[in-house]
């Protein structure tokens, strides 16, 4: 129907992005963006049915695996696979950036999150990245697993550990978006959404998670019902984690210190959120 940061592993997966609420300021239109992920938000003439995995539009029934192609431009949906192209700035549009590159005195920068994404904004003009969010690059493979083994131990030693399996990629991602940006300045955001977003909703999820845990599947759904706030909003998260989980802040001092020490003794700009 729409999406939401927990969908930000499926998001990164997709070629194209189709929600049936939102508009151009919502989460998938904003997120796809700045991957440079096509994206129609808000076509309200879907009916989806999540139970059967399908959905129907203008009368025609789409399943699972079946091809569709969109077009983030004019939010044209098409019922077939149809040749595509890369999206780049070109015509009129160009020539009016042009215009306005001449003449203006304020820098633009854009959200990214992973060396691809930086790579993005760097083709489209972008002059540094305003804002790297960290915890997008949790939700990879063995990243996530390592985040939700962190979020599960009982002890710190225990989020060491499980912080130790992120730090080299963490500090690689850093490292590849310092090349890509070329000395461009970026603000990176350290870890800030509550720690329930990282763990799995579902039951088969939960009972495979609490498997590779090797811990009960009662047991982390206490521990799951125990992360969720009333208003998460305002809950715990961005620096009140660091003050209660130091660890993570320490890990991802590490990376970022280390990675710009690598790549020609670039400067970071770091934002704690919520002080």
């Amino acid at each position: 129907m729409e999406t939401s940061p927990e969908d930000i592993e499926g998001m990164d997966a997709a070629e194209g992005i189709l929600t049936v609420r939102g508009g151009m300021t919502s989460h998938a239109a904003v997120v796809a963006r700045g991957m440079g992920t096509c994206c129609v938000s808000g076509c309200g003439d879907i009916t989806v049915n999540e139970e059967d995995k399908h959905f129907t539009l203008d009368g025609k029934k789409y399943n699972e695996g079946d091809y569709i192609s969109i077009d983030g431009s004019t939010g044209n949906i098409y019922g077939e696979a149809i040749p595509t192209v890369a999206a780049s700035i070109s015509g009129d549009f160009e020539t009016f950036m042009k215009w306005a590159d001449d003449r203006r005195r304020l820098k633009v920068r854009t959200n990214a999150d992973t060396p691809r994404d930086a790579k993005q904004a760097v083709a489209f003009g972008a002059e540094g990245i305003g804002l790297c969010r960290t915890e997008h690059m949790f939700f990879e493979g063995d990243r996530i697993k390592a985040i939700r083994e962190m979020i599960v131990s009982d002890t710190a030693e225990e989020r060491k550990a499980a912080l130790n399996k992120i730090l080299p990629y963490q500090q690689g991602d850093f490292e590849e978006i310092y090349r890509v940006l070329e000395g461009r300045p970026m603000v990176i955001r350290f870890l800030d959404p509550p720690l329930h977003e990282f763990v799995p909703q579902k039951e088969e999820d939960i009972e495979e998670l609490a498997k590779e845990m090797k811990i009960t599947a009662q047991n982390l759904k206490e521990i799951i019902e125990g992360l969720h706030e009333f208003n998460p909003m305002m809950g715990h998260r961005g620096c009140r984690l660091d003050v209660t989980y130091p660890e993570i802040a320490e890990m991802q001092t590490t990376a970022i210190i280390n990675a710009a020490i690598t790549v020609n003794k670039e400067h970071p700009e770091y934002k704690l959120s919520l002080i």
